[in-house]
């Protein structure tokens, strides 16, 4: 991995259990198994839209480890794994289920004690975050313990320190420590607050320069009150951010950059599984951006590369550069 990248992400990615659809977990005699995680769902995303992409985590050196590393591999995404002792270490597994309701209904999050939540950045390979275009993370990695919170954080100083763009997607509730889940149904946070995690979340804004964020998580979690363009006009002021990206279930993204406000449009909203079209929309916006595009095209393309994911199991964004120009092409067609 000594090559320059196009975008380096950094995250846990977890095997993913969940009954065929319209069984239920308690009674299917079988599950799917997949591969899934913020992160490397953008990094596949991407790759598959033509950036040159990489994934950096840490994985037990056990048959489901390599599963992963393979999976991803399988979708063109470069791979920086710290090995962990496969007969003492795991990968998180998360068991969906659906029901018969195209949305998750439930799941069984066994996450806790990962190898992924022992990563520390001298683990990583040398030189590979200075060395993108961009590097990206989420609010899940930095819940998932204090070590990846700091190794997250690490990676992002690192990364601006050398000059490398980087994006951050807030991503609340993909990925909460048991404390967090045990004090929102509390109704506080650790520090006694009425928003957990939060503070998490701005210590990483220092590092950012592009936020993605959605319209509930920016009312819920960080507080911010009004409207779209009133509520990116307030992030990118409080945090100096250079861009934020607001999106809208089913009503498009909204996004600031430069002082200009930006409006994408919404595509086809119904979805077969919206699991991962966040990532998908984040996939196909830093495509773009790599690809030299305005902000305009990137919300263009990141809400086809959502609708696109939308329509397929899964989560994950396994697309097609033409799919997602025929996605493209058939909305500005019904527009005029």
């Amino acid at each position: 991995m000594g090559a320059v990248t196009d975008l380096v992400t950094f995250g846990e990615t977890t095997v993913r259990l969940s009954p065929p659809r319209g069984d239920r977990l308690e009674t299917a005699p079988s599950l799917d198994v997949r591969v899934s995680g913020p992160e490397s769902n953008v990094a596949v995303g991407a790759a598959r839209l033509g950036v040159d992409a990489a994934w950096l985590s840490k994985l037990p050196d056990s048959a489901l480890g390599r599963r992963v590393v393979a999976a991803l591999r399988g979708h063109g995404v470069r791979t920086g794994v710290a090995w962990a002792d496969g007969d003492a270490d795991r990968v998180g597994t998360v068991y969906d289920d659906r029901g018969a309701n195209a949305r998750v209904t439930a799941a069984i999050d066994d996450r806790d004690g990962s190898a992924f939540t022992t990563i520390t950045p001298g683990e990583l390979p040398g030189g590979v975050v200075e060395s993108t275009d961009r590097f990206h993370t989420s609010g899940a990695t930095l819940a998932a313990s204090d070590r990846a919170r700091s190794t997250a954080l690490d990676l992002l100083a690192t990364a601006g320190e050398a000059g490398v763009r980087r994006s951050f997607a807030l991503r609340h509730g993909s990925r909460s420590t048991g404390e967090d889940r045990r004090n929102r149904q509390r109704g506080r946070d650790r520090n006694g607050g009425a928003e957990p995690a939060a503070d998490i979340y701005r210590d990483a804004f220092d590092h950012v320069d592009t936020l993605f964020v959605s319209r509930h998580e920016a009312r819920t979690v960080l507080s911010c009150e009004g409207d779209a363009v009133e509520i990116v006009h307030s992030l990118r002021t409080e945090f100096d951010l250079e861009t934020v990206v607001l999106t809208r279930e089913g009503a498009g993204a909204v996004a600031i950059a430069a002082g200009s406000v930006h409006e994408g449009p919404a595509i086809d909203g119904a979805h077969r599984d919206p699991d991962g079209t966040d990532d998908a929309f984040v996939a196909g916006f830093l495509a773009e951006r790599i690809a030299g595009g305005d902000v305009s095209d990137a919300l263009e393309r990141g809400e086809a590369t959502a609708a696109v994911t939308g329509r397929i199991d899964g989560g994950t964004a396994i697309v097609t550069g033409e799919e997602v120009d025929a996605v493209i092409a058939d909305h500005d067609a019904t527009e005029r």
